[in-house]
């Protein structure tokens, strides 16, 4: 295997293996939430805090952050089966690890920042954050999505 690409998919396996660190980390701010409270046991102690957001929005957080990690592990396996060259799978990898960040990130913020929903652009900045954020990734993995099918029906016959 070619360095270049043994080095694209490592890089993929271990951005994906930080993501699901996080969803374990978001899954503690979760598990406080539902428990009303922060409490590391068997660590004594109770810190009495209700955390911000909903169940949904912390459901969500954690979810994004494991399926977008295993989305990345998906990708460095079948990364030498997609059909661009070393360039455009650099492009691809790079483009996927930015796609991935940009929904857990803003994932996260949804449950932290009350009103963060990122459905459409407000006057409440962490809004806009976390809309800019799930724009640019749903721009970004639409496109190379549909280059990666455009490229392999082009290459097996099926245009």
């Amino acid at each position: 295997m070619n360095d270049e690409l043994k080095r694209l998919r490592q890089l993929l396996i271990g951005h994906g293996a930080l993501l699901i660190f996080c969803a374990g980390v978001v899954g503690f701010g979760f598990l406080f939430f539902l428990i009303g409270q922060v409490r590391l046991w068997p660590i004594p102690g109770v810190i009495d805090y209700k955390m911000p957001g909903t169940y949904d929005d912390w459901r969500m957080a954690h979810m994004e952050a494991v399926v977008n990690g295993a989305i990345l592990w998906i990708i460095a396996a079948i990364l030498p089966l997609l059909p661009f060259s070393m360039a455009g799978l650099r492009r691809a990898t790079y483009g996927m690890i930015v796609v991935a960040w940009t929904f857990v990130i803003a994932s996260i913020m949804k449950p932290l920042f009350p009103n963060s929903r990122g459905i459409a652009a407000s006057d409440l900045v962490s809004n806009n954050i976390v809309f800019g954020l799930f724009y640019v990734g749903v721009l970004l993995v639409m496109a190379i999505m549909l280059l990666i099918a455009y490229r392999s029906f082009r290459g097996s016959g099926h245009s």
